[in-house]
Order: C-alpha cells, then sequence, then structure tokens
C-alpha cells in the first residue's frame, strides 16, 4: 500500500461544525463553476444503469459535492434520485429546502462504512475516499460489495507535481465563487474575505489530500479477494478539464444475470 497516513484539518471530529460547511462548500463550488467532475457523466450514467438501480446514494456529501452540475447530466429527463448523505450533515443545507428537484438530504449521520438497512442504491463519493484509512476504505467497497449495491469512487486528488501546483489555485477560485455566492452570508464573509481561515484550510487542506490519495495499485490492492460472478470492478483514470480523475467503480451485474 503506497498511500501515506495523514490527516486534514477539516476533517476532524473536534473541528467547528460551521467552518467545516463552509469549507466543503467553497471547495464544492469551485468544482460546480469548473466542471471538475464533469468527464466522468457518461461512465458512471452507464455504471447505474448496468447496476438497474434508480437511487443514487452520495456518500460524504458535504455542501452537495457535484451533485448540482453532474445531476442534469446524468438523469437526462429520467427518474434517477440522488440522496445526500453524511456523517456531518450540512447544517445550512438543512435549514433551506432542497437544492434541486430530485435531489434530497438525509438529516441523520450516515456512516458510509456501513449504511442504514433502509438506504438501498448506487452510492458514490467524490474527492472523500482518501479521507478513509485502507481498513476503512476497505469496509466501504466490501459492504457495497456484500450487499451487491454498485458504488463509484472519483478523485481528482494524486500525488504529483502537477496535482499539487493546481491546488495552489484553489484559494484563489474559492475568493471568487464567494464573491458571486447567493445568498450572502455573514459567516461567509467573516471566515473568507476577513479572516481568511477558509483560504488557507483549503489550501492545507488540498495538499494533505494529495498525500494521502490512493494510487491506482492502492485501488486494486483494496478491491482484492471482493469477486464474484456477478459483480465487475473497474479501476482508471479519466482526463478531465483542469485535473485528472482517478475511478474506481463496482458495478453488481443485475441486468445481465435478469436476462
Amino acid at each position: 500500500m503506497q498511500r501515506q497516513r495523514w490527516f486534514e484539518i477539516h476533517d476532524q471530529a473536534w473541528f467547528p461544525g460551521f467552518l467545516r460547511d463552509l469549507v466543503t462548500e467553497a471547495l464544492e463550488a469551485v468544482w460546480n463553476a469548473n466542471r471538475t467532475y464533469a468527464c466522468v457523466a457518461p461512465l458512471l450514467r452507464e455504471a447505474i444503469a448496468g447496476s438497474g438501480a434508480t437511487l443514487v446514494v452520495d456518500l460524504c456529501s458535504g455542501g452537495g459535492g457535484p451533485w448540482p452540475s453532474l445531476y442534469p447530466e446524468l438523469a437526462q429527463g429520467g427518474n434517477l434520485e440522488v440522496c445526500l448523505t453524511d456523517l456531518y450533515p450540512n447544517e445550512h443545507f438543512l435549514r433551506r429546502s432542497m437544492p434541486l428537484p430530485g435531489i434530497s438530504l438525509r438529516p441523520e449521520p450516515v456512516n458510509a462504512q456501513c449504511l442504514p438497512a433502509d438506504l438501498r442504491g448506487f452510492r458514490t463519493i467524490f474527492s472523500s475516499f482518501h479521507h478513509f484509512d485502507p481498513p476503512a476504505a476497505r469496509a466501504m467497497l466490501a459492504d457495497a460489495f456484500h450487499r451487491r449495491e454498485g458504488i463509484a469512487v472519483f478523485e481528482g486528488a494524486r500525488r504529483n507535481a502537477s496535482t499539487l501546483a493546481l491546488v495552489n489555485g484553489v484559494p484563489l477560485l474559492a475568493l471568487q465563487a464567494s464573491a458571486t455566492a447567493r445568498p450572502v452570508r455573514w459567516r461567509r464573509i467573516l471566515w473568507t474575505w476577513l479572516i481568511p481561515v477558509v483560504p488557507a484550510l483549503l489550501w492545507i487542506d488540498g495538499i494533505l489530500s494529495c498525500l494521502r490519495s490512493y494510487s491506482l495499485a492502492d485501488l486494486h490492492e483494496l478491491t482484492e479477494g471482493l469477486s464474484a460472478p456477478d459483480y465487475s470492478w473497474q479501476i482508471g483514470e479519466l482526463p478531465g478539464r483542469r485535473a485528472t480523475i482517478r475511478y474506481l467503480i463496482g458495478t453488481p451485474l443485475r441486468a445481465r444475470a435478469d436476462s
């Protein structure tokens, strides 16, 4: 296993919840504005269709992840539903209405390693898989495999010079996004502009994310032993607009089994 044991500040249980929300919202505003994960739409659409799922359970959703910009491309007018979940549900999201038709929020904390029995669907996790150490990451994949649920992991963080260089621009992009974000919130202004805690954390935790990321070899190692005739794994990379996206997709072959 090549992945190194590091930690991210905003990921810690002691970190103030309102600051965590501001950090994840800023990061996700950058993803959506730059369509960071647009390149995964065809691959993810095919995997969801192959599994036969009509519900997507997004894990570690934070402030919504890339779903506000990704959902229209995935749904394409169909009946796809997305349920956003997190161990620390975003308080700002919980206080307002649903972000988009077809997207719902689960207010209770959800452990990504072992989902509640009533939460059945194709699982996705964007830019958060590296937060889990190898035993926890393996447990997350094993839970999906044993329950024959699909799972798709997408990561932009990588341990190379080009990705680390891109991280340096994230705080500036976050400042740009916050300047036009609506509604205007005094906490966002205070902790982004007057006391720039959010940009600083985006830079520091962005570097740490790259150092903690799983390589392609690591992903192959995590799926060893999780094999069955009715379940398949795909591991690879896709070129994105600004960064290469690494992916791990597990798919139950229900459609094939039923044919």
